[in-house]
């Protein structure tokens, strides 16, 4: 493995290794599964952030 697998936001297809400029990738993931599912990880966290700032 390279250094992981990324999530290109552009492209919406997952790069082994950083070939893409950083502004247009998520990751590192550990896996190829892990960086085609980064938006909805995203979003999942995002919305836990949410409901924590919601319960302040």
């Amino acid at each position: 493995m390279a250094d992981g697998f990324y999530f290109n936001i552009e492209t919406h297809q997952v790069e082994e290794g950083r070939q893409s400029d950083y502004t247009k990738l998520m990751g590192p993931y550990p896996t190829r599964e892990e960086a085609t599912k980064a938006l909805e990880t995203a979003r999942r966290r995002n919305q836990a952030w949410d409901e924590q700032d919601e319960k302040r």
